[in-house]
């Protein structure tokens, strides 16, 4: 709780520099396209800053330029001061690119970087010129110019200079910077020390799992530092009822930290950092989120895109909602209460569920 910020009812504050703090303190916000409510970016925002406007989070990618998008174990808002520790990464995808661009031919990059010199930056929109293809997958697309720019997106060439929706607009990346000479990488080392300093400021205690969510590759490394850190005593063990054999560590100022009752109220996204590490969420919250927008709905429990409810550091409920946009409206679809609670944690449920209704509607 007190790590994600979210026991707090405005931890990082109002406006641009808000959204640039809390992905600062986060470490990733992460982007995914279901928006049967409003797209999970700009939600896990307004958990944290009630008077989060969409504009604040456009400003920062295209104006300030202090996030930037790139992959942590999902498409995600990272910040633009932690990219050296992402352009390893990059490199790698430039030496191994990854059978899905197979097909991408340096020629196909040159020509893309040249199109992007002399037109300016470009969505799949602005190029008209394509021949289509057939689709090869369901998230493909018919011009082979959108698969030559993700490509040149996870090997560094391009950076994705605005968005709209689900829309992204394509810069060279040394040109969105403005940049006389490019970031030095991070070393390995310094990546491992990232990731693991990343996950000890937004999680509090952690686990080998935590820390290398969906990065299994990288736990040797962060198994290393974790016991070279602990016989310095900047780190110590953690016992955690329920999960006694599974080692967790935290740093020693955390542990000695007076953590004061909240009661703060939160309906948040199913891809909220909180939330996201099912395995976590349920031994520090007995929670277990199911996720089931992939579920047939004659199969599901919770309902096609249920968001759990937090009143103070519980999960009191899970609650399927959907955005009626043309009849200006938050639909319930489907509610259900996980712990029984009283008459006024009630009340502040559905102060909450008001306010997440005007933000839906932008209002």
């Amino acid at each position: 709780m007190k790590a994600q910020r979210l026991d707090a009812s405005a931890p990082f504050g109002s406006g641009p520099e808000a959204v640039q703090a809390a992905i600062g303190h986060l470490g990733y916000v992460q982007i995914d396209t279901i928006n049967v409510i409003e797209r999970c970016h700009h939600h896990i925002l307004f958990s944290r800053i009630p008077d989060y406007r969409r504009s604040d989070l456009a400003q920062v990618q295209s104006g300030d330029k202090s996030v930037i998008e790139y992959w942590t174990h999902a498409l995600s808002y990272v910040p633009a001061g932690d990219l050296r520790f992402f352009l390893p990464a990059m490199r790698t995808y430039r030496d191994n690119p990854s059978a899905w661009f197979g097909s991408v031919t340096a020629k196909e990059i040159s020509a893309m970087k040249r199109r992007l010199r002399d037109e300016g930056p470009l969505s799949i929109r602005d190029i008209d010129d394509d021949e289509l293809v057939e689709k090869t997958h369901l998230w493909a697309s018919r011009k082979p110019s959108k698969r030559v720019l993700q490509l040149m997106f996870y090997q560094g060439h391009v950076a994705i200079s605005a968005r709209s929706g689900m829309l992204k607009t394509y810069d060279l990346m040394e040109r969105h910077f403005g940049w006389e000479r490019a970031p030095k990488p991070a070393t390995e080392k310094q990546v491992t020390a990232y990731l693991l300093d990343r996950a000890l400021r937004s999680q509090g205690i952690v686990s080998l799992d935590s820390i290398c969510h969906l990065n299994a590759k990288a736990k040797p490394a962060i198994r290393d530092l974790i016991e070279a850190r602990v016989k310095r005593r900047q780190l110590v063990p953690v016992i955690i009822e329920g999960a006694e054999k599974v080692p967790h560590w935290a740093e020693p100022a955390a542990l000695d930290m007076e953590i004061a009752p909240s009661d703060t109220v939160h309906i948040l996204s199913p891809f909220d950092p909180l939330i996201i590490q099912r395995k976590r969420l349920n031994l520090f919250f007995g929670y277990d989120h199911l996720f089931e927008a992939y579920v047939p709905a004659a199969k599901r429990r919770y309902g096609y895109f249920a968001l759990p409810v937090l009143v103070g550091d519980r999960v009191v409920a899970a609650v399927d909602l959907k955005t009626d946009r043309a009849a200006g409206k938050l639909l319930v679809q489907k509610w259900n209460w996980i712990e029984e609670i009283g008459a006024e944690e009630k009340v502040r449920i559905d102060e909450e569920l008001g306010r997440f209704e005007r933000f839906q509607l932008g209002v």
